[in-house]
């Protein structure tokens, strides 16, 4: 697919890397762009250089509303930004990058959302098609983004997407020949208005599928097997607890896949050999066998790409051993399910390093699991008086001014056998550029205490 540009002027809201991406490929098909970002020109000066477009840098202003007419907007930037709303009074489209580069990519989509667990579940899908040989591309949300991605694909590529809810609010035509929907909780508040809001953005993924394409769902959630239930494609369930009801299905017997279809079980590959802890991540493993599955990769391709996988950085990450005590990066933890799960992942002593600018939900959902697997919090960040409230008579909860106190006094705290957690339940934006930098500096940290042994 391609579009022509040549006679439209089009505004990019958002200069990070997948608005520049948008920005380089409306240019290169003829359209007159301008860019747009909130940050003053001296915080641009990396990503505008050769860009060729025209630069209004420092607010959002909304005339510029009336002066194009389509907008691309880059993921995280909310839609009630004084641009958008005057753009949906005049009946102006709004695009995400997922959308446009959508509209220019040969090949077929596999799109993968969720509240947790979506980059593990994409990697994991690109890494077993790329086991049996096939020309796999990891994008949107993880790699680069799509309109980044596109050089020398072919009807014979395969893009792996991995999809936010703010990119799926804003598509038009997008249509993955597999969605996958991994479970989902209360997550981005701080930008949706509501849960039902976020819920369904994420939906709309299935909208524009139809009855040759499949939809790979989550299904011990009737809220996930409801949210897929709008779209005309084929169904088909996976999950450790699985509702037996729902055909066909990919359960769990023992360390095997099993799929389950026509009265029949097939087993398809084992996870023995699969490294990452958690049972929601055997569970992402288990949603990326079925979507590969779908797509012609053999049992042994999956199982090969188990065998080899070593997870994602910040990702329930181990970073050292020191005295004893086991040291583990979750900073990709930024809502509450992420952080129970990392929780439920160990059986040792956590002492838990919670704690950013929160994004919704009730810190008290964890107080269960809490009690059960955690001796001390350390809280940190914007969220400290929430979560000293919400844990308040049933957890010792110890304040910390930043990220090397916390990580000190759990240091301090800790006995051979302990696991310290970096698992925050918020995002960075408080106190780091990103979760990456929340995450490395956690490894710093903590490399600091290996030298001080």
């Amino acid at each position: 697919m391609s579009e022509d540009y040549r006679a439209r002027r089009i505004l990019v809201i958002g200069l990070s890397r997948s608005g520049v991406a948008a920005v380089r490929l409306l240019r290169a098909h003829g359209a007159r762009v301008v860019a747009n970002d909130r940050r003053p020109l001296s915080e641009l000066e990396s990503q505008i250089v050769g860009l060729d477009a025209e630069i209004v840098a420092g607010s959002h202003p909304s005339a510029l509303a009336s002066e194009v007419d389509l907008i691309v907007v880059s993921p995280g930037v909310p839609l009630d930004n004084p641009i958008l709303v005057q753009a949906r009074e005049r009946s102006v489209p709004i695009w995400s990058e997922l959308e446009l580069g959508y509209r220019h990519l040969l090949g077929t989509v596999i799109a993968v959302t969720g509240t947790k667990g979506k980059s593990t579940t994409a990697t994991l899908i690109r890494d077993i098609l790329e086991r049996g040989g096939r020309d796999a591309r990891l994008v949107g949300n993880i790699g680069a983004p799509i309109s980044a991605a596109l050089d020398d694909s072919s009807a014979e590529t395969l893009f792996v997407v991995e999809a936010s809810s703010f990119q799926l609010a804003t598509i038009d035509t997008f249509r993955p020949q597999v969605a996958v929907l991994l479970d989902v909780s209360p997550d981005h508040l701080d930008w949706h208005p509501s849960f039902d809001d976020y819920l369904a953005s994420k939906a709309r993924m299935f909208d524009n599928q139809t009855e040759d394409d499949f939809a790979v769902v989550f299904g011990a959630n009737p809220v996930t097997v409801d949210m897929a239930s709008r779209g005309k494609s084929r169904k088909v369930y996976y999950g450790l607890d699985c509702l037996r009801d729902l055909v066909p299905h990919f359960h769990a017997d023992g360390p095997w896949i099993v799929r389950h279809d026509n009265g029949s079980s097939t087993p398809l590959a084992s996870t023995e050999e699969f490294s990452l802890p958690g049972r929601h991540n055997r569970e992402n493993a288990m949603a990326a066998a079925a979507a590969a599955a779908l797509l012609g990769a053999s049992g042994d391709d999956i199982h090969e790409a188990f065998e080899h996988f070593v997870g994602l950085p910040h990702a329930l990450e181990k970073v050292a051993d020191v005295d004893g005590v086991r040291y583990y990066n979750d900073s990709r933890a930024t809502n509450i399910q992420a952080v129970q799960a990392a929780i439920e992942s160990f059986e040792g002593p956590i002492l838990l390093i919670l704690g950013g600018r929160f994004k919704g939900g009730d810190f008290r959902a964890l107080r269960g699991v809490v009690s059960r697997g955690v001796k001390r919090i350390f809280a940190i960040g914007e969220s400290q008086d929430q979560i000293v409230d919400a844990f308040e008579g049933s957890a010792t909860v110890e304040r910390c001014q930043d990220l090397d106190r916390a990580v000190t006094r759990a240091h301090v705290c800790a006995r051979a056998g302990d696991i310290v957690l970096l698992s925050p339940a918020g995002s960075s934006f408080d106190m780091f550029r990103d979760y990456q930098e929340r995450g490395e500096r956690f490894r710093a940290i903590v490399s600091g205490l290996e030298a001080g042994k």
